[in-house]
């Protein structure tokens, strides 16, 4: 594996890479890494000759008064995953690459930003879809590879790609989950372990819904009432179903949606999500949470 910082030396590794018309993969982070950035990875080595891995927190996705600063950070437990798996290349890039002195551009992907997420953190997205298209133009790999967790995100950023006309496809991969069903997030660290706990009721809510869904349920409004009742001790930011392309709300099911949900637990704010679709990735919830509730 090669770890390198500036922009030289990354435009150099990344010639090397690209000899014989080798297909590149890109995973772009923010570090501390778990095997949801792992599964990710997998997936770009899977489709992939080569495999590029960033790690960068960005600052222009932070709100003033959100966690930028202690945001979990572990550059040698990052490091050691990125060579288990076999990364090619691990950039991680100084701010000042990133965002040179006199960079002016934002990208704000006009409807999916304002919904959701966006809602509760103005500007959030604005960053995001700033900072991966800024990394995309660096790397210029063939593939990108982000976690169906941040729907939102991934959907954004296929719109962008779309959009731009940019040379490279944003691949979606599916949720990677802990054995009880909490979905892997780097900010699962804040989490005490009576907030771990109470945290299981996100991936409840969903598997609930979920389960009527399989069952024949197609109305909004029951779908939400079953999957509220597990959220009755959370402080609930939003719970919604949405058209799975558009973002818009849904009232009755006649089209796939992504039920999504974000919730603070303490000082931690957790979100998570599930399609509803025949042909869903997860249509296995509830059979993971089988007997724990439903």
């Amino acid at each position: 594996m090669i770890r390198v910082s500036t922009r030289p030396d990354l435009r150099d590794a990344l010639a090397n890479l690209r000899k014989n018309d080798a297909k590149l993969g890109f995973v772009p982070t923010m570090g501390f890494l778990h095997e949801g950035h792992a599964s990710l990875i997998r997936h770009a080595r899977h489709s992939c000759d080569r495999v590029v891995v960033s790690l960068f927190v960005n600052p222009k996705q932070f709100g003033p008064n959100e966690d930028l600063e202690r945001y979990p950070r572990d550059a040698e437990r990052d490091q050691e995953l990125c060579r288990r798996e076999g990364v090619d290349i691990l950039w991680m890039p100084r701010t000042e690459d990133v965002y040179p002195p006199g960079f002016r551009t934002e990208i704000h992907v006009q409807g999916l930003s304002d919904p959701l997420c966006g809602q509760m953190r103005p500007g959030h997205f604005t960053g995001v879809a700033t900072v991966v298209a800024r990394l995309l133009g660096l790397v210029r790999p063939d593939r990108a590879y982000f976690g169906q967790k941040d729907f939102q995100q991934w959907r954004i950023l296929a719109q962008m790609v779309e959009d731009l006309a940019l040379p490279v496809e944003i691949v979606r991969c599916p949720i990677v989950r802990e054995p009880d069903g909490l979905a892997l997030s780097s900010r699962n660290t804040y989490l005490s372990p009576e907030d771990r706990a109470r945290a299981l009721s996100l991936s409840r809510a969903l598997a609930r819904a979920m389960s009527a869904y399989l069952a024949g349920e197609r109305q909004t409004d029951r779908l939400l009432a079953m999957a509220r009742r597990h959220l009755a001790d959370l402080d609930v930011e939003y719970l919604e179903l949405r058209d799975l392309d558009s973002l818009q709300a849904v009232s009755t099911l006649d089209t796939h949606a992504v039920l999504a949900v974000a919730a603070r637990l303490g000082q931690t704010r957790l979100i998570d999500n599930a399609i509803l679709a025949p042909d869903s990735p997860d249509t296995d919830l509830p059979r993971l949470l089988e007997g724990a509730f439903l």
